[in-house]
């Protein structure tokens, strides 16, 4: 999976972790990644994406990733949402 990253998906370990810690941040962040469709809802995207890690993860994984959030991150990742998967 790395050498994939690093050969076929551009992947560069330098700009990794980002360290976005709040929620306009993370949001430009996304919006960045989208450039290309200005129509995206950045909250939506990363909603989507807590949905499906919440799909994948264990109740107990997520409880520590969601404390490793900072809270305003934290609040795109809603108690309703979770509990849809489990």
């Amino acid at each position: 999976m790395l050498i994939r990253g690093f050969y076929y998906e551009g992947w560069h370990p330098a700009g990794t972790p980002t360290k976005e810690r709040r929620r306009e941040n993370f949001l430009a962040h996304i919006a960045g990644a989208f450039r290309d469709d200005p129509g995206i809802d950045t909250e939506d995207v990363a909603r989507a994406v807590f949905q499906v890690i919440a799909k994948h993860v264990t109740p107990g994984e997520i409880k520590h990733v969601k404390i490793a959030l900072p809270g305003e991150i934290r609040s795109l990742w809603s108690e309703e949402m979770h509990s849809l998967w489990f």
